[in-house]
């Protein structure tokens, strides 16, 4: 697990620190003893989860778009941060399907914004920049993706996270292995975990038709995605900067964060069932109608290098995963504090043993 003393007092740059997977890191590095620098855009979802977990008592929070260089470079350089974890995005793909070049802004000149603010700081000891499961060329094959396979992309998202870990490698070469500073990217995707209100995601699409009477309707009800509870890649990005900062250019360039090899695939169908049970209803989607943009209907990751390098395994199988997320929402709606359960969820976490391998 991610370790208090090296948390305490260090001081965080992180961005994206008000989206559903920033707030929980917020939250972990605040109950560490962190001291973070959040800059994001506003909340955009009621609720709001960033104003639910109010976790920022020992930190300051900026509302700024990315692409605002200026700006950007002025709040950095007045923080002095010992790390950045750079996490902000647009993380849908339909929607970047929609606006694409808006999500090429966001996700690539925003990264590399947060690269060339930070190329000539003092004082810094480590950057990790989070990227996305869907960065590898996809066949559709099913095989787990491994660091060193063929990065790609066939939709605007994919692309455009595959275009920062190539700018990310451009960075590291010319600016900050020339100055002694770990950059590094990091790839997981598919997380579920309580208080997750985005559009078009499938946890938060189950929960509003649950709470509606209705069902959610799915386009690719049979497709598998690594899923895996919002604390296990959080814990690997704050043991990545660990290794980072304590073992520099001995670790890896990049390590995904991912399901154990072999656990058992949960199709998008499946996971709405067992979130909608968790809600008190039978059965948790329908067949969407009509014509969709192409997806994957296969994605794995090979996680193995993570758990060799770094000692980082998954802690919650695939079912306890479901049930935490489930029991999450379960709770908020009959009315329990979401900051006293997520900061529940983050001890138990802590406690809880690694998972074992599934039956396939």
């Amino acid at each position: 697990m991610p370790s208090p003393d090296f948390w305490k007092g260090r001081r965080v740059f992180l961005t994206g620190h008000t989206g559903f997977k920033g707030c929980w890191t917020s939250l972990w590095l605040e109950k560490l003893g962190a001291t973070v620098s959040g800059y994001s855009l506003a909340p955009n979802h009621e609720p709001a989860l960033f104003d639910l977990l109010a976790p920022f008592g020992n930190a300051e929070s900026t509302y700024a778009n990315l692409t605002e260089f200026d700006k950007l470079r002025g709040i950095i350089h007045d923080f002095k941060p010992s790390v950045i974890l750079h996490m902000a995005a647009q993380p849908l793909v339909r929607v970047a399907y929609a606006d694409p070049r808006e999500t090429y802004l966001s996700n690539l000149m925003g990264s590399v914004n947060v690269l060339d603010a930070a190329k000539d700081l003092d004082g810094l000891d480590a950057v990790l920049m989070v990227t996305s499961d869907k960065v590898y060329a996809n066949s559709d094959q099913g095989v787990p993706f491994a660091e060193d396979d063929l990065l790609g992309g066939h939709d605007p998202y994919s692309a455009s996270k595959a275009c920062i870990e190539i700018a990310t490698a451009s960075y590291r070469d010319s600016y900050f292995e020339p100055r002694g500073i770990p950059l590094a990217t990091s790839r997981a995707g598919n997380v579920i975990g309580g208080g997750d209100w985005s559009v078009d995601r499938l946890v938060p699409d189950v929960w509003r038709a649950v709470n509606a009477g209705k069902l959610p309707e799915l386009r690719n009800p049979d497709s598998t995605r690594p899923w895996q509870h919002v604390l296990e890649p959080i814990s690997g990005y704050l043991l990545f900067l660990e290794a980072l900062v304590q073992r520099g250019k001995a670790e890896p360039k990049a390590l995904n964060f991912g399901p154990l090899p072999g656990a058992a695939e949960v199709t998008t169908g499946e996971v709405a069932d067992a979130i909608a049970q968790g809600l008190g209803h039978e059965h948790g989607w329908a067949q969407a109608p009509g014509v969709h943009p192409p997806e994957n209907k296969l994605l794995a990751l090979d996680a193995s290098l993570a758990m060799e390098s770094l000692g980082w395994s998954p802690r919650l199988d695939s079912p306890t995963t479901l049930e935490w997320t489930a029991e999450w929402y379960h709770d908020f709606n009959t009315g329990a504090d979401p900051r006293a359960i997520t900061l529940n969820q983050i001890e138990r976490y802590e406690q809880h043993p690694a998972a074992t391998l599934q039956a396939s």
